[in-house]
């Protein structure tokens, strides 16, 4: 892809201010450092009461080097294996590309540097006010990848860190050891052009359930690939996780989209931050000249979803009962396997749900993942 120079036009000077504020506010909040588990198996009760606080924890130093050299090459190759364009069958090298006749969506597009869902009724409506629109550089092409859905059938090792057993472990702490899956994706913020995703809760059916609290919506794990900056990252209101948000009033009262109240994840190359799928979070368009990529995987309690309806955001709308719920789990035990296969001196987390259950990642189990994502649990 060619060099791509943009910039916030009229807005330039106050977008650089609100960054540069956004940084410094962000490193004041004593909400990171490392995955620290206490002699009881139990995750550090500082990590914990930051998390309920602020709706946002950043684990330092999760993924080596080795672990980011795999991430890199798949999602090097997943971007090599897209459409060559925006609705093309194959892709640059004339092979079928990356998704072609799956059923479940994999390939999200957009037009560079644009807000596709503010002010929209997608995604039920969540996103209700548009962001800011950089005018995109005159090389820019007309759409590009932002996002890849079900990334798990595309990529071992997206697959592996999905299994991550330090991860995995923050998981049953937070969402209790009969946790379930939610949905995996890899984000692409492309330097120059990368879209923004406008201010939004995730939670969109829970809000008046009968035992509603801080996770009810569960969470997002969200692994770093190169790091992220203001410029490039997600954005958070702290504390926003309590209830439901009028979204539309806030950026009312801030006269635009740049919340006062919102602070950037500054994170580096190995970084995982865990994101309340309740606290409001967004992210601005890419201008800068360092790309973001993010591998994306949330899990909610077995309670808030055993029984609900789904929102049909992430698949077609349905109750979901335990078969559906196993189903989709099965995924997570096939994660671990081919994590102990890659990381044989690691402990394998030991995943409850699936306990006496043998399950092999091999080229079997690979192709059974086709269209796994049909089952995602969206709520």
């Amino acid at each position: 892809m060619s060099e791509a120079v943009a910039d916030y036009g009229s807005e330039q000077a106050a977008m650089q201010a609100y960054l540069t504020d956004g940084e410094a506010r962000a490193q004041e909040i004593p909400n990171r450092g490392a995955i620290l588990i206490d002699a009881d198996g139990n995750l550090a009760k500082p990590i914990l009461d930051a998390y309920w606080r602020y709706g946002f924890y950043i684990f330092e130093g999760v993924l080596d080097t080795e672990e980011l050299a795999d991430i890199e090459q798949d999602v090097d190759e997943m971007l090599s294996r897209a459409p060559v364009e925006k609705g093309a069958a194959l892709d640059a090298s004339g092979r079928p590309a990356l998704g072609i006749g799956h059923k479940a969506p994999n390939i999200i597009w957009v037009k560079p540097l644009s807000d596709p869902s503010g002010g929209t009724s997608q995604s039920a409506g969540r996103h209700p006010v548009r962001m800011f629109e950089p005018v995109p550089p005159a090389n820019a092409p007309r759409h590009i990848v932002q996002l890849i859905l079900g990334s798990l059938q595309f990529s071992d090792a997206c697959l592996r860190v999905y299994a991550h057993p330090r991860l995995l472990k923050v998981a049953e702490q937070i969402n209790g050891s009969d946790f379930t899956p939610f949905n995996e994706a890899v984000w692409i913020k492309h330097a120059g052009l990368g879209g923004s995703v406008a201010w939004h809760q995730d939670g969109t059916t829970q809000w008046t359930h009968p035992n509603f609290d801080l996770g009810t919506h569960g969470f997002n794990f969200m692994a770093q690939l190169h790091g992220c900056t203001a410029a490039n990252g997600l954005w958070v209101v702290p504390g926003s996780h309590a209830g439901p948000a009028d979204i539309a009033a806030m950026c009312a009262a801030a006269g635009s989209d740049r919340l006062p109240d919102a602070v950037p994840m500054i994170c580096a190359p190995g970084d995982v931050a865990i994101c309340n799928r309740q606290a409001v979070h967004g992210s601005f368009a890419n201008t800068s000249s360092q790309r973001r990529v993010t591998i994306n995987f949330g899990f909610h309690r077995r309670s808030s979803v055993l029984g609900a309806t789904g929102n049909g955001i992430h698949s077609e709308q349905a109750v979901y009962d335990e078969a559906r719920i196993a189903a989709r789990s099965r995924v997570l035990g096939l994660a671990i396997d081919a994590r102990k296969q890659r990381f044989p001196e690691e402990e394998p987390f030991n995943y409850q749900p699936l306990a006496g259950e043998q399950l092999r990642y091999d080229e079997q189990a690979r192709l059974s993942l086709r269209d796994y994502n049909l089952l995602d649990l969206g709520i």
